[in-house]
């Protein structure tokens, strides 16, 4: 399947392949197990606290790869020479308010007046569990971040001139556009989800995967999609990964179009080629699903002849070739 840009049918963008995203018939059909199913998607005690160290950053990766992990979808990734934060959230919920909605399990490791100096800020799509108002309103007013680069896709931008971030340091991405950081290129590429931060605007601003390739490494960010048929030409147009990025959690039958799970992320980074290191992504900071919260690491750390990297949250730590990390701070 070729990679191509995105289309738009009026004023929505449309996914790679039919997806079917749900509505009210998905909301009664969750009904039942939402209301008996809480106790398991939460933790029962608190977790952590975790710490990062910012002194760490003082020092470049030795490796020359190396990532904090915050939890979800957000991580700090040294790759190559530049720093590029993505999906910045430390807002305390992923929601339009921050009075009710999906509550972190655990406070964000790093203050975000400790982030060491930043090259880039990349946004996959808008969705509040990527893009934290908070956060970026915070972001936006820091002085030593005056000069950094946003990184988003098509519509996303405008969301992001609304909280303070200055146009000019802004680049809007369709699918296989890209653009240069230092010696890194970050190419947005298609993904199998959809937009929208109410449930009248979905598909009116883009969502997308990135391949974050500089001259040493090569790193796929897979953000939030479901499985699809294209993940095979981005492994061979773009690849080997030393490292893949994508989510296990939040998933579930119902809505399986959009977010791939467990299993699907097993075959989608055999699909991408199976090569380097697998990222478990998108779990363990906030209850947006059916599942146990502990299932999809579970899940994921049960198969047979997979290469896993998954630090504890907040540690910055080297990918090195064929080294695994399988922290259990889950447990």
């Amino acid at each position: 399947m070729p990679l191509l840009p995105a289309k738009r049918q009026g004023k929505q963008f449309v996914n790679p392949e039919p997806a079917k995203v749900g509505g009210l018939s998905l909301m009664l059909k969750m009904g039942p197990r939402f209301l008996f199913g809480a106790a398991a998607r939460s933790p029962k005690h608190p977790l952590g606290p975790f710490h990062t160290d910012p002194r760490v950053y003082a020092t470049s990766p030795k490796s020359g790869l190396r990532i904090t992990w915050m939890g979800h979808s957000t991580s700090l990734v040294e790759i190559d020479g530049i720093r590029l934060l993505i999906d910045p959230v430390w807002d305390e919920r992923a929601a339009p308010t921050q009075w009710v909605g999906p509550r972190r399990f655990f406070p964000a490791p790093l203050a975000l007046q400790d982030l060491p100096a930043i090259d880039a800020v990349l946004i996959s799509h808008d969705h509040y569990d990527h893009l934290g108002a908070g956060t970026i309103l915070r972001l936006a007013k820091m002085p030593m971040l005056r000069n950094v680069r946003w990184i988003t896709t098509l519509g996303v931008e405008k969301i992001l001139h609304t909280l303070g971030v200055d146009p000019s340091r802004c680049t809007a991405l369709n699918w296989t556009e890209n653009v240069t950081v230092g010696s890194v290129t970050i190419t947005a590429l298609p993904a199998r989800h959809f937009s929208g931060r109410s449930l009248f605007n979905r598909f009116e601003t883009l969502w997308a995967s990135f391949a974050i390739v500089g001259p040493k490494h090569r790193v796929y960010y897979g953000a939030d999609s479901g499985e699809w048929d294209g993940f095979a030409d981005i492994g061979k147009q773009f690849g080997p990964f030393h490292l893949t990025m994508l989510e296990i959690g939040a998933s579930d039958p119902l809505w399986a179009d959009i977010h791939m799970g467990p299993e699907g992320a097993v075959r989608s980074f055999r699909a991408l080629g199976g090569r380097g290191l697998l990222m478990p992504i998108h779990w363990g900071l906030f209850d947006l699903a059916l599942h146990r919260w502990t299932k999809p690491i579970e899940s994921v750390f049960a198969v047979e002849d997979l290469m896993i990297w998954s630090p504890t949250p907040g540690i910055p730590s080297e990918v090195v070739s064929d080294e695994e990390i399988r922290s259990d701070w889950w447990r």
